[in-house]
Formats: structure tokens, C-alpha cells, sequence
């Protein structure tokens, strides 16, 4: 009798004695992730590359500046027939300034200002954590994959499906999905850099499409910092004028 009171009493504080397990506090990751990639608000400079079949490719270099969740504005520095152009999104409305039309004109998140695999949602793109939900996430060994969901059909991709490297709290790849799980597009973060200011993040961000087969899109941060603005640099009229924050 005192021999099964004794294992009855093991068996009872046995679970007491081990580590707690602790949920993953999946807004809290995704939110983790945003804010390693960029700061809140912050100025870019990053050469976006289109490269087609034959292997001819074509380039763009462009300023960009961000305001907290729902605010990016970029100006197109070359090439020369480019140069002058931009473009600014708010939550999920977009246009893009010509200087010879003069007037913003309306563009959507699935049309891409650059051509390329690359569309406006990715190029304009906001933080995650603003536009998707995570439903679930797994543990792969040294990743999460984050299965995320669009908070509205507005957004460009229904469905993501992001691995991000535990210890960096950054995306490794990102398959982008319809709602039907038809694959989109899958996008690969590549080549971690210091960039000062406490942001090491990938510097190379490439594409590629089942859908636009031997085409591929690349894109490279020369630079990004943090950096304040006015919110009267997100308006219509102050499209003309990005150059002057350079």
C-alpha cells in the first residue's frame, strides 16, 4: 500500500517538475517579423531588376519612404525615361505621378509599375501583420512556417505560407496563394546585411511565377534607415515633390 502511495505521489508531481510549455504568440511573431525587415517609418534605396527568358534584363532604382501602417511612397531615380515618376499607396488605394501627364492616375495592387513579377502590392508594400492573420503556425526546426490569411479580399494574395528563421525572426520564403491554394508566386529573402541602426534584414528579395514561367524579379536594398516624415508627404499634391527629400 505504501509503495503505490509513493508512485501515485511521483506520478502526480512528475508533471509539475517539468519546463512550462509556452505558447507562440503568433500576431506577437508576425509583428516580430515586420519590424526586423523594416523599421515603422523609414527612407530605402533599392534597385529593382527584371529579368526575362533570353536573359535580358532591365533596371530601376528607386527612393522609397514609409509612415507607420498604412503609408509608402516611392520615386522612381532612373532609368532616365523613368526618372521623375512615383508612385504612393495609402492602406490599399495606389496612383501613380507621371510628369508629363501631370495628374496621379489610379493603379491596382495586382498591376506591377515596373513590369516583372513584381506587382504594386509588393513593390508599395505594407507590413504583414496589416493585412494578413496568422491561423496557424508550425514549428520545422530552425524555422516557423506562418500560414497567414487576408483580413479583407482586397489584398493582393489571399493566403501566405512564410518560413522564418527562429533565431532571426525573419522570412527565409513566402509562397503567395490564391484561395483556392493555387500558387501564385513564391519570394525568397537572401543575403542578411547590417545596415546600421539596429536593422540587419535581407538585402536581396527575388521572385519567380509558375505563372510567367523563366521570368524572375530581383530586388536589392543599397540602403534603409529609419527616418521620420509629415504626413503631408503621403498626399496627391506632394507626389511631384519626393525628390526633394533626398
Amino acid at each position: 500500500m505504501k509503495k503505490i502511495t509513493i508512485v501515485f505521489f511521483i506520478s502526480f508531481l512528475f508533471p509539475l517538475l517539468l519546463p512550462p510549455v509556452f505558447a507562440i504568440d503568433s500576431a506577437h511573431l508576425l509583428k516580430q517579423v515586420d519590424r526586423n525587415l523594416n523599421p515603422e517609418s523609414f527612407e530605402s534605396y533599392r534597385k529593382l531588376i527584371n529579368i526575362e527568358p533570353n536573359g535580358r534584363e532591365k533596371e530601376f532604382v528607386l527612393f522609397t519612404v514609409k509612415k507607420g501602417k498604412d503609408k509608402v511612397a516611392a520615386l522612381f531615380i532612373s532609368p532616365a525615361s523613368e526618372k521623375g515618376r512615383s508612385t504612393l499607396r495609402l492602406d490599399e488605394n495606389m496612383w501613380l505621378y507621371i510628369p508629363n501627364v501631370g495628374k496621379p492616375v489610379r493603379i491596382t495592387s495586382l498591376q506591377s509599375v515596373v513590369g516583372g513579377v513584381f506587382n504594386n502590392a509588393d513593390i508599395l508594400r505594407l507590413d504583414y501583420a496589416e493585412e494578413y492573420n496568422v491561423v496557424e503556425v508550425e514549428e520545422l526546426g530552425d524555422e516557423y512556417l506562418l500560414h497567414l490569411k487576408a483580413k479583407t479580399n482586397s489584398v493582393a494574395y489571399d493566403r501566405l505560407k512564410m518560413w522564418a528563421d527562429k533565431e532571426k525572426k525573419l522570412p527565409n520564403k513566402i509562397e503567395c496563394l490564391t484561395e483556392a491554394s493555387m500558387l501564385i508566386k513564391t519570394i525568397y529573402f537572401k543575403q542578411i546585411k547590417d545596415f546600421g541602426g539596429g536593422i540587419v534584414r535581407p538585402s536581396v528579395v527575388e521572385t519567380d511565377s509558375p505563372l510567367h514561367k523563366g521570368y524572375k524579379s530581383v530586388m536589392i536594398f543599397a540602403g534603409i534607415k529609419q527616418r521620420e516624415f509629415k504626413d503631408e508627404v503621403f498626399t496627391l499634391p506632394f507626389l511631384p515633390n519626393l525628390e526633394s527629400l533626398r
